[in-house]
């Protein structure tokens, strides 16, 4: 018998510019997610050619939980990949029409080796049939070294951007968020008059010039007052942004998620009075400790403002009904069966990280009879 003749597809063809800079001539264009994908290798599909890896003595598997991340957020109405993916290929698949300013390349194989993007193509394959276009840089026959330059440069000696900051970004968005609001309420308890956090939250992450007072930065305080709003964050603000809106809250996760349905309703302010009155009654039960800025005291750092919003939950599902605003005193009764002293709030008492949280926040528990 005659064996079927194999028919050969139509390569990937998509327009490119040639750029030419010390390292040597690359092209950048870009072209469907899909296409990408199908022709993309090395983590993508966990093959043993791990050369670039074994040049630069370090492994670069696959993070699954970035990788989950990333697929939900290209589902998301705003989704964006604005940065190039980095892809090097053999000349023998490449073939560029410098008259069409147009790249082909072949649409089965292991074409394009990742030096940068595994991830963001990872998550992008979720997105099979949807319209999604990325713009690619493209390497033709870069040696090793050249490939571990490149990869050095943008992976090793990058700034990591401050989480704060990404949230102080929030405050430009128009759409409700989860994050937004969060951010919202940092920013009044930092600068309203009387907050017990008065001048106490670094905005951006880090000191600002002229205040001695900051021990808390934004990110520690939105992270740990996210949770009590939302259980996806990200979801929430693409169904926001959709103008789909927020479910009600299922009666059984009130008191796992205290704030939820005050966000659901757009009940900011009386968010942000809950955590006023708890932290006022903080600042009365325990005034050295609170206002003590130097080294050695706990309280109104990290470790201590975990705790206290570990404390919180069980403090407010027991002091009334969800979407009610206990007032200070009622903290203050709670708080005054606690035994600690303003000395107590020391770091060898209670370890800085998870375990001096934890340990605080049962005795914060504990003593209050929650």
């Amino acid at each position: 018998m005659t064996a079927e003749p194999t028919i050969k597809r139509a390569p990937i063809s998509f327009r490119c510019i040639e750029v030419r800079q010390p390292i040597g001539t690359f092209y950048v264009g870009a072209m469907d997610a899909d296409e990408l994908v199908d022709i993309a290798f090395v983590d993508i599909r966990h093959l043993e050619n791990r050369e670039l890896d074994e040049y630069l003595g370090i492994e670069r598997p696959l993070n699954q939980a970035r990788v989950k991340e990333l697929v939900e957020y290209v589902r998301t109405v705003d989704a964006s990949f604005p940065t190039s993916i980095i892809v090097a290929v053999e000349s023998k698949h490449t073939t560029f029409d410098e008259t069409k300013a147009v790249m082909y390349l072949p649409r089965e194989g292991d074409v394009a080796k990742i030096i940068d993007g595994q991830h963001r193509i990872a998550g992008l394959q979720s997105m099979r049939g949807t319209k999604f276009m990325v713009n690619v840089t493209i390497f033709v026959d870069m040696d090793i070294a050249d490939q571990a330059n490149v990869f050095a440069t943008i992976n090793l000696a990058q700034t990591k951007v401050s989480k704060s900051l990404v949230y102080d970004l929030y405050a430009y968005s128009k759409a409700r968020s989860p994050q937004k609001t969060c951010h919202d309420i940092s920013r009044l308890m930092n600068r309203r008059t009387g907050s017990p956090f008065e001048g106490r939250i670094k905005a951006l992450g880090r000191a600002t010039p002229g205040v001695k007072d900051e021990t808390l930065t934004q990110a520690a305080f939105v992270d740990r007052l996210l949770p009590y709003l939302t259980e996806n964050p990200l979801r929430d603000r693409d169904l926001l942004k959709r103008g789909e809106g927020i479910q009600p809250t299922p009666p059984e996760r009130h008191r796992d998620l205290i704030f939820r349905e005050m966000f659901r309703q757009q009940r900011d302010e009386d968010i942000a009075l809950v955590l006023w009155n708890l932290f006022v009654a903080v600042r009365d039960r325990w005034p050295d400790a609170w206002q003590r800025v130097e080294a050695g005291n706990i309280l109104n750092r990290t470790t201590g403002f975990a705790a206290l919003m570990r404390f919180l939950r069980p403090a407010y599902n027991a002091l009334g009904k969800p979407g009610a605003v206990p007032p200070t005193k009622h903290f203050v009764s709670l708080l005054s069966h606690v035994g600690l002293k303003d000395s107590d709030f020391n770091p060898d008492q209670f370890k800085p990280g998870g375990a001096g949280e934890a340990a605080l926040a049962r005795e914060l528990i504990d003593g209050a009879g929650l």
